[in-house]
């Protein structure tokens, strides 16, 4: 009788039809790719050229790199508002140690990754041991990132005749592929194995699911939030290392927008392959779609104010979808 029941209410569940809330849950973000395709295509006929592709896939590695990481921290349940003021400061420390100081390319990436690394630790100590929240503890580092940075450059630009080893990184092309594409996608791919294949990573997305039932089976969710914040800062030194590569100066404020798109991307995300969790397949879906958005606003020449309208909007937008579903914590 148990059954039967059930069959019968699957049965009239089934035959309801077509259900809006959940198609636009599933494939929302893919089909406002695909009229943003659209839109611009017949909006200028510059955008749906080789040129410009290459061009939104060169302008779209250092997003990739930087969303990449703080992925990893939202699958941990944790939250990087510093991202864009690493990124910052590390394009300033890493110009001036290339510029200034002569140093080798090697040497000072490995310094700028170093300070990235100190930044991640800084976080994750202040979130699991002194228990500030995620969300607040990287204001306050980032806040730190920006008063590096304009203590070592006061707030000038950084600019000369850098090495061909280091312009390589975001300049240079690998047959018809730009480098720092192929680079991000390396860093993407490679954490995308860390976080689905290696018990890590499943200990982090256990932890970002339910922290509560992680501890209860033994997992230390404080390593695995630390280890979380720990590649987000890595990964936002990363992005301005690309980033310093791809302009080739130091500009104190050039990572900063990233914050507000990364999370973007990471939301955006959330409502494909996996929604309502964190995901790297999804982030790179968010990461083409942001990468389209920002391009074809240029090419049409929206005012800049209208483009931070544009991008805010999608950001609440996404957020909306992707916590529909309740499967994620935002505090």
């Amino acid at each position: 009788m148990t059954k039967s029941t059930g069959s019968t209410t699957q049965s009239l569940r089934a035959g309801k039809g077509f259900d809006l809330s959940m198609f636009v849950t599933r494939y929302g973000t893919i089909v406002a790719f695909l009229v943003l395709v659209v839109v611009f295509s017949l909006a200028t006929d510059k955008f749906l050229t080789s040129r410009n592709v290459i061009t939104i896939m060169r302008q779209s590695s250092v997003l990739m790199v930087i969303s990449a990481g703080i992925t990893i921290a939202v699958a941990a349940g944790e939250f990087d508002l510093s991202l864009g003021q690493v990124a910052s400061m590390s394009m300033i420390i890493l110009m001036g140690l290339i510029i200034r100081q002569e140093q080798g390319t090697f040497i000072a990436i490995v310094a700028v990754l170093a300070l990235g690394s100190l930044f991640g630790l800084l976080n994750g100590f202040l979130v699991t041991r002194a228990r500030v929240p995620s969300l607040i503890c990287t204001i306050g580092t980032g806040a730190i990132a920006v008063g590096v940075n304009y203590a070592y450059a006061k707030g000038d630009s950084i600019y000369g005749r850098a090495p061909d080893d280091f312009t390589f990184i975001g300049q240079g092309f690998i047959g018809p592929i730009p480098f720092s594409v192929i680079f991000s996608l390396i860093i993407l791919l490679g954490l995308y194995f860390f976080l689905n294949h290696t018990r890590a990573g499943r200990y982090i997305i256990a932890t970002g699911g339910n922290p509560t039932a992680a501890r209860l089976s033994g997992v230390k969710i404080g390593v695995y939030r630390m280890a979380a914040l720990f590649i987000s800062a890595v990964c936002s030194a990363l992005g301005g290392i690309v980033l310093a590569s791809y302009l080739g100066a130091g500009q104190p404020t050039a990572g900063d927008p990233y914050t507000m798109n990364c999370l973007t991307v990471v939301f955006l995300g959330m409502t494909t392959i996996k929604p309502g969790q964190a995901n790297l397949l999804g982030t790179l879906v968010g990461v083409v779609f942001m990468g389209v958005l920002n391009n074809g606003l240029n090419l049409v020449g929206a005012p800049f104010y209208a483009q931070n309208i544009i991008r805010g909007a999608v950001l609440i937008a996404a957020v909306i979808l992707a916590v529909s579903r309740e499967e994620i914590r935002l505090m």
